[in-house]
């Protein structure tokens, strides 16, 4: 019998989830749209913009096949309230920092499911991985070194999610400052791809 994922070290996690890499797949905008209109239903008019973030979400470059949420809500929200309704309805919290929190849905005991979601909760206006994802869709040579560097860093970190994620960051942040620089400053969500 499998050990709950609740029992799980980090370390038994990592080998069980690792970190995988393949070719761009068109369902995992209809993953997105799915998923969107089911957490609509769920939330039952609570305000908030979800916006399909992560390299899921950019054409033409290898991913991890998870598709990743932003959900964003008006300051003042109560995100334990919101985060309470989010894992009734089959996510479970990865992780809480101070006004953020993430959780995931098709993490199982025998590995991955079919179709893997991570939602990211935040206030409005928290939402760099935004500015990221439409500066790769607007400069596709930045998309390839993106994806050039994931690929070196796959099999290096294909058990350690923590360092894989820490090795990708200084690019990230660089391309997002970027695209802020592009955008006049502005803190409000870039672009029109903004979706309720």
């Amino acid at each position: 019998m499998s050990k709950p994922l609740s029992e799980m070290s980090l370390q038994e996690l990592w080998r069980l989830f690792p970190i995988l890499l393949c070719e761009h797949d068109p369902c995992w905008k209809e993953w997105y749209e799915s998923e969107k209109k089911r957490i609509l239903r769920f939330m039952k008019g609570q305000p908030c913009t979800l916006s399909h973030i992560g390299s899921t979400a950019i054409p033409n470059i290898f991913a991890k096949p998870t598709v990743d949420i932003l959900m964003q809500v008006p300051a003042g929200s109560c995100l334990e309230k919101i985060g309470g309704i989010i894992q009734k309805n089959g996510y479970l919290c990865m992780s809480e920092e101070e006004n953020r929190k993430s959780f995931n849905r098709g993490y199982t005991e025998e590995g991955y499911a079919k179709k893997v979601f991570h939602l990211h909760l935040r206030y409005e206006n928290d939402c760099d991985e935004i500015y990221f994802r439409d500066y790769l869709l607007e400069h596709a040579d930045v998309a390839k070194e993106y994806e050039a560097l994931k690929i070196s860093l796959w099999k290096r970190y294909e058990f350690d999610r923590d360092a894989y994620t820490e090795a990708k960051t200084e690019f990230i942040q660089k391309y997002t400052a970027l695209a802020k620089e592009e955008r006049g400053g502005k803190k409000s969500t870039p672009s029109e791809k903004k979706e309720r």
